[in-house]
């Protein structure tokens, strides 16, 4: 990491005790309010709609590089390519109720019981597979910098445009761009303004969630 860099994430590494207070609160919430009926109905819908495990648990890359099992709801029928392959549009392995969750992010909720286990931040650089992370490390400049702070349910990258399958090495490009802008100008007005945009996007659906 740069000197340079390292100076301007300042305000993400000197902040973490306003981010995990936040997140605690916050995550406690909707466990609380939301999950805690959602999470019964979900299983009934999934166990209806196919066959296999309520929740999809996936090793992903996670702050200073440590790997954690990161929760989903499971959206695709079971397959060997899960652990390495990316969801693509039209994709065959996404069962009906999948694609509904994917299109309104709902398969992402069980990821607030990453935040309370302190893996994961409701704000922050999505956590890609170990694979993609050994892949794109060695493919990008600076690729390792998201990982210096705890990937997020959501970010920065998400809510402009930057999510979904990334297909060629420019479109990660993108993404790790949007995460490093957020590292840089991080404030707790930004986290706020991800965070309604996140819900916003949800509720409109995004062309690039599928």
């Amino acid at each position: 990491m740069s000197p340079a860099f390292a100076n301007q994430q300042v305000k993400v590494t000197s902040n973490t005790t306003v981010k995990r207070v936040f997140d605690i609160v916050f995550a406690s919430l909707v466990t609380l309010l939301l999950l805690s009926w959602l999470i019964p109905l979900i299983a009934a819908i999934i166990k209806l709609d196919s066959k296999g495990p309520v929740f999809f648990k996936q090793l992903r890359t996670g702050k200073d590089g440590v790997p954690f099992y990161c929760f989903k709801f499971r959206s695709m029928y079971i397959n060997a390519d899960a652990d390495h392959k990316q969801a693509s549009r039209n994709d065959s392995r996404i069962t009906k109720i999948g694609a509904f969750m994917r299109k309104t992010s709902i398969d992402e909720l069980p990821q607030f019981i990453n935040v309370l286990k302190g893996e994961m931040s409701v704000v922050g650089p999505r956590p890609h597979m170990l694979q993609h992370t050994e892949v794109y490390s060695s493919a990008i400049n600076n690729f390792m910098v998201r990982h210096t702070v705890a990937p997020g349910i959501t970010g920065l990258a998400q809510i402009t445009g930057h999510r979904g399958e990334t297909k060629e090495t420019d479109a990660m490009i993108k993404r790790v761009n949007a995460d490093i802008h957020y590292l840089q100008n991080w404030s707790f007005a930004l986290d706020m303004k991800i965070v309604w945009l996140t819900v916003y996007q949800a509720v409109k659906g995004s062309e690039n969630a599928f």
